[in-house]
């Protein structure tokens, strides 16, 4: 609390934005509370989906089945819950986790509430990076190749993003300089299928850039769960930061905010977790867009808060996306990436008409 006053009065604030101010510090004992109920709601749900998300398939299985079948070998049940369900869920939880972070703290770098890493371009800067080492045969699907590759691309976008919107760029020069890039990087990825030495390649890699985690093994979670692990450690380490820049970049460095060095390590923790997650996933968008916004409101503004929040939202969201295209009959499965941008595109256009 006596923190929260000093931010406030750290700013040049009049009397009445003070007294708001001060009012707003003697309620967050109770609004932490109120979080932290909230975070332990997020985290069941999450659990609750996991186990639901190994339920679900062709096969139906009851919870005890699912529980026996990972703890003990059930024959069918364990290699079906093992080998194929397993490695897709854990994969939905990781990934939806790392954008959910990932667009929560673009968020409190840029200070703009449509920042999010599909919009910037970084998942699809990281899908055609990683397209053209598949596509031209420099490595497998499964060779540390892919994520690397996605990781540079993803790193190249945002880092661009950063440098072509300058430190004061308002909301229409961030969003158009991330159209630029995305753009960018989907004509460099129909170069590359155009390319391609081989058409099979090309069209595989076709349906692999809409999204999905079916036939996912747990070679792929081994693959890419390091880098975004490693993602999540940096984006966190800079949660303090966050809530310094809410104050303003000129404020945040002279309560000894490192600005420059924040921004770098926003663009690796970021580049880390959209590359590594887009290159066994293909390209899913809007989760970083979504997640954090659902859970904003019960937690305030400050970005520090809602960094988890919006890791666990993310996580459920995309738990659940999944969840929802294995119970949606037809003779091919949806891709993930449709259900998501089918939910995230009209959850931005609503952002976009709340900010006019």
């Amino acid at each position: 609390v006596l923190l929260n006053v000093m931010l406030c009065y750290a700013t040049r604030m009049t009397l009445r934005q003070r007294l708001f101010c001060c009012a707003d510090s003697r309620n967050t004992m109770t609004d932490n509370r109120q979080g932290s109920l909230l975070t332990v709601l997020l985290a069941m749900l999450v659990a609750a989906l996991f186990v639901l998300s190994l339920m679900t398939g062709p096969a139906h299985f009851s919870p005890h089945t699912v529980i026996d079948a990972l703890v003990s070998d059930q024959g069918v049940a364990s290699i079906i819950v093992r080998d194929i369900r397993l490695p897709r869920t854990l994969l939905a939880l990781l990934i939806g986790a790392t954008f959910g972070l990932a667009g929560a703290s673009l968020q409190g770098l840029l200070r703009n509430p449509l920042a999010e890493p599909s919009l910037f371009g970084a998942p699809q800067a990281a899908a055609a990076a990683a397209a053209a080492i598949m596509a031209f045969g420099l490595a497998n699907a499964l060779s540390i190749a892919v994520p690397l590759g996605g990781i540079a691309g993803a790193l190249l976008s945002v880092g661009a993003l950063v440098a072509i919107a300058g430190r004061r760029a308002s909301l229409t020069v961030t969003l158009l300089a991330g159209l630029a890039l995305a753009s960018l990087a989907g004509a460099a990825i129909a170069l590359i299928l155009n390319l391609a030495p081989n058409p099979y390649i090309a069209l595989e890699i076709a349906f692999w850039l809409l999204g999905s985690l079916r036939d996912r093994s747990m070679e792929h979670v081994w693959l890419a769960a390091p880098f975004m692990i490693a993602s999540w450690v940096i984006l966190a380490f800079n949660a303090g930061a966050f809530r310094a820049l809410t104050l303003g970049e000129d404020a945040a460095a002279s309560l000894g905010v490192n600005v420059e060095r924040t921004r770098v390590l926003v663009v690796i923790g970021v580049a880390l977790g959209v590359g590594a997650a887009v290159s066994v996933a293909g390209a899913i968008s809007f989760v970083g867009l979504v997640a954090p916004h659902l859970v904003r409101r019960f937690y305030g503004y400050d970005p520090a808060r809602v960094l988890l929040p919006a890791a666990l939202a993310g996580a459920a969201l995309l738990t659940a996306a999944d969840i929802a295209v294995r119970l949606v009959p037809g003779a091919v499965e949806i891709k993930i990436g449709v259900v998501t941008a089918l939910i995230g595109v009209p959850f931005f256009l609503a952002m976009i008409f709340h900010e006019r």
